[in-house]
């Protein structure tokens, strides 16, 4: 880990970890120029995010190793050490270094209450074959079968022996506690949470789950085009390849719905290694996943436990104490003790291993009968790849030279124990697997950019957050992004304590100019000429119109439609030096941040405040927000506040998510300067309505959870789709496809804003992918341009609802009118055929689509 440089297998260099702290790794602006090509590249077909599930032959599986060290992004000796940490050799093997310490093993208090019994004996036979992957090693590979299975039966009976009630959860307002909540567990739920909040970071994406690639990820498209040749030659071999996922095997036959559900609960509890770190579930959540967990091993036959059979089905009665006592024997005979806890009183637990094992810096790698090569008895197998040897290899002749390993290199070493490269980038190792991106969504599927939805990156992050502020994150108190699926999990205080000020010794002033500036030297200039504190603020309060209210609340408050983070609290969040030079170059220390720069070259847009002197203004922006509390919001939000909350588009459409009755509890309203409004239902994937004048009041949107649904304020109130407007019928003569929630037709994706603030609505139905983009004709209609689009070899057939009411007159095979007024014409050229057909509610008409590659369909509406 001295920063020198290594051979991957394929022959070319890469960087140790030294290099990778300090950012000399030559790869982003080759990544930065290929993804600039491509941004006029169209949005990417739909993809099937599933990574599959590793079969690893009986290898351990550390997936930083497996990710990283087996194919050179670090050096392989970092591979080793990791490999020696993960495995816990050095719970036997004294190491002599914080570093290594033993990854902690799960904790089997109460586990005779928790674990199915006859997983624990299957476990106990063959750790590989039952859980793929596991770094348990394999105890009694040396017994003859006769011993090994008497053996097997002692350490049940003694496990099972360890019972306890699981412990008492305090419900709140926030986090009910419904009797039994693991009974009440949804599956469907649950595999919408294992696929938002983070699971899919580590573990397998569902095999039927089918996403959309965002159509703002044009680096995808390129690593599709390239041959793995061209991906070495642009540094982008790393980014292109699948993150193989942690296995997730067999969770029906180790737990029942109610252990698993206390798992996940507090997975520290009893995993207090944080591999697996706490995602702040709710109990109903735990439940709700538990339940996706054991119904997908079930093949679809879920099969949620009554509390009767809950309990571990190991039989009191038939216990037998001698067994007992002879389990307890073999757990320290074989080592157990030396890596798991028991929970036992005092005097009675297990304590070590009878024969203490040699330290690690006194063991020869090179002789027989060790944990490398054909372990003999009383040795365990752990079955490692000959790479994973090579590497422990490497790490021991590297630990004989005793090398100096300088902050970076042990942050990144930990970084990569703890498995933060699965979701988190730093200096271009890791980040969110390829495959599993699509997963990462905002919510609502509203387009931020891969900077709303993907967890931020952790490149100097030491220099940009204080270090109380990342205690708290670690400590699961940092939620500062309500627009995320994703959730920062938390992790057990002991594993984290130390990062925080790892962080701020590796990054302090290795970020952009060097600057390691205190918050008295961020206002030099100010105190140079003489400028109050109070005339700072006043400027920042002044400068906080000028662009930060567009995209930033303010103490809770926002002006409609912005969604960002909230600026209150960030002098407690973020370091004034940090905040200076991205205000002044964001793009230099956040990449793909859609934050622009209000200091081009340097120099302030705004002559107006404080003569337009730019180290004046940053220091009264940072001024003001140090103070939010007691300043006054922006100008802009209280005369918002001011208003009777009725919404009056005038320069730029306004777009509300709000509740209407008629689109719905996923509805999005539009209003439009020219005076036509309209509302899509973005759950049934439908354009739900329009009318003219008056847009909307806002008021229960925004301050009450339980006022009325929003009612349109203007005239000429229209119907436009009472459906989902596509589908694809067998025969003429079906009957249109009515709304399933449960398994809906038409799945939307999001929307995203031109740069005239219109959206475009994006969903699929089928294998199309669908743009709709609605903007008035005028103020007396609506003209609505649909791009559809499909990957498949062969054209697609569908049916396009263009009109439906009690009464329908064709004018001619473009054209048709409501009885109420309602007329709706479509380009002739792009569909094949039209029909009017009668309903149960009336007529309607439809009309057929091939699309095959692209279609554009052109559709105007008047009333």
């Amino acid at each position: 880990m001295s920063g020198k440089k290594v051979s991957n297998p394929n022959g070319t260099s890469t960087l140790s970890g030294t290099a990778l702290a300090a950012g000399t790794f030559p790869v982003r602006s080759l990544v930065f120029v290929a993804t600039c090509l491509l941004v006029t590249f169209g949005p990417a077909v739909m993809v099937s995010a599933h990574e599959g599930a590793r079969s690893p032959n009986g290898v351990p599986f550390v997936a930083a190793f497996d990710r990283f060290a087996a194919h050179g992004d670090v050096d392989l000796e970092v591979g080793g050490r990791l490999l020696l940490s993960e495995l816990s050799c050095t719970a036997c093997h004294a190491a002599g270094d914080g570093t290594l310490e033993p990854k902690q093993a799960p904790i089997l208090d109460r586990v005779g209450t928790r674990l199915r019994p006859n997983w624990v004996a299957a476990f106990l036979r063959s750790p590989a074959a039952t859980k793929p992957g596991t770094t348990m090693p394999d105890v009694l590979h040396a017994l003859d079968p006769e011993s090994k299975e008497a053996t097997i039966a002692a350490l049940v009976a003694y496990l099972g022996s360890l019972q306890g009630e699981f412990p008492k959860i305090k419900g709140s307002g926030l986090n009910p506690v419904p009797h039994e909540f693991w009974l009440g567990g949804d599956p469907d739920r649950g595999a919408s949470l294992y696929h938002s909040v983070g699971c899919v970071a580590c573990h397998a994406v569902g095999s039927s789950q089918l996403v959309i690639p965002p159509s703002n990820a044009p680096l995808d498209a390129l690593l599709d085009e390239l041959d793995p040749g061209e991906l070495q030659e642009l540094g982008l071999a790393s980014a292109a390849r699948r993150v193989e996922s942690v296995p997730l095997p067999n969770v029906a036959d180790k737990f029942t719905a109610k252990s698993l559900a206390f798992f996940l609960y507090t997975p520290e509890s009893t995993r207090p290694g944080g591999r697996m770190p706490n995602l702040k579930l709710l109990t109903v959540e735990a439940a709700d996943l538990a339940a996706y967990l054991l119904y997908r091993d079930a093949s679809g036959n879920s099969s949620l436990e009554t509390e009767s059979n809950q309990s571990s089905s190991f039989d009191r009665k038939s216990r037998d104490p001698a067994l007992i006592e002879r389990g307890r024997g073999e757990f320290v005979r074989l080592g157990c003790a030396s890596c798991h806890e028991t929970g036992e009183p005092r005097g009675e637990e297990p304590t070590n291993s009878p024969v203490p094992a040699r330290g690690l810096g006194q063991l020869d790698l090179n002789g027989s009968g060790g944990c490398f090569s054909e372990p003999g008895p009383g040795r365990p197998n752990y079955a490692l790849a000959p790479q994973q040897i090579e590497a422990i290899r490497a790490a021991f002749a590297e630990m004989q030279q005793d090398p100096q390993q300088d902050i970076g290199d042990r942050l990144t070493f930990q970084l990569l124990q703890l498995n933060c490269f699965a979701c988190h980038e730093r200096q271009t190792l890791g980040g969110v697997g390829r495959f599993r991106r699509p997963h990462f969504a905002t919510v609502g599927n509203i387009d931020l950019g891969d900077e709303g939805r993907l967890p931020p990156p952790l490149t100097g992050v030491g220099r940009k957050l204080t270090e109380s502020w990342m205690k708290g994150v670690f400590a699961g108190k940092g939620d500062l992004r309500p627009h995320m699926q994703i959730r920062m999990p938390r992790y057990p205080a002991a594993l984290v304590e130390a990062l925080p000020a790892m962080f701020s010794a590796a990054d302090r002033g290795s970020i952009a100019n060097g600057k390691a500036a205190t918050e008295r030297q961020a206002f030099a200039a100010a105190l140079a000429r003489g400028v109050s504190t109070e005339t700072l603020a006043a400027a920042g309060h002044q400068l906080m119109d000028a662009g930060c209210v567009q995209c930033h609340p303010f103490r809770g408050y926002a002006l409609p439609g912005v969604v960002g983070v909230d600026l209150a609290g960030i002098a407690k969040r973020v370091q004034p030096d940090w905040l200076h030079d991205f205000l002044l170059n964001p793009g230099s220390l956040k990449s793909r941040t859609r934050m622009p720069t209000f200091f081009p070259d340097g120099r302030s847009q705004n002559a107006a405040v404080l003569d337009g002197d730019t180290e004046l203004q940053l220091a009264a922006i940072w001024s003001y927000l140090k103070d939010l509390e007691r300043q006054p919001l922006p100008d802009k939000i209280e005369e918002s506040r001011s208003l009777d909350y009725e919404l009056r588009p005038s320069d730029r459409p306004i777009v509300l998510r709000t509740f209407m009755e008629l689109a719905g509890t996923h509805a999005i309203a539009v209003g439009y300067p020219a005076g036509v409004h309209v509302a899509f239902d973005s759950e049934q994937v439908r354009l739900a309505a329009a009318w003219r004048g008056r847009f909307l009041d806002s008021q229960g949107t925004w301050f009450s959870r339980f006022a009325p649904p929003a009612e349109p304020l203007g005239v000429d109130l229209v119907t436009l789709d009472t459906a989902t407007p596509f589908a694809i019928l067998e025969h003429d003569d079906q009957p249109w496809p009515t709304f399933d929630p449960d398994a809906p037709s038409s799945r939307f994706t999001g929307y995203r804003l031109d740069a005239e603030g219109v959206p475009t609505f994006r969903y699929r139905h089928g294998d199309v992918e669908i743009e709709d983009r609605i903007s008035p004709a005028g103020s007396h209609g609506l003209s609505r341009r649909l791009t559809l689009r499909t990957g498949t070899p062969d054209p697609v057939k569908l049916w396009f609802r263009a009109l439906t009411a009690e009464e329908i007159q064709l004018q001619d095979v473009s054209a048709a009118q409501s009885a109420a007024g309602l007329h709706v014409a479509v380009d002739t050229t792009r569909f094949a055929a039209g029909q009017l057909r009668e309903t149960s509610r009336g007529a309607e008409w439809i009309l057929q689509l091939e699309v095959d590659g692209e279609l554009n369909l052109e559709i105007s509406y008047r009333w």
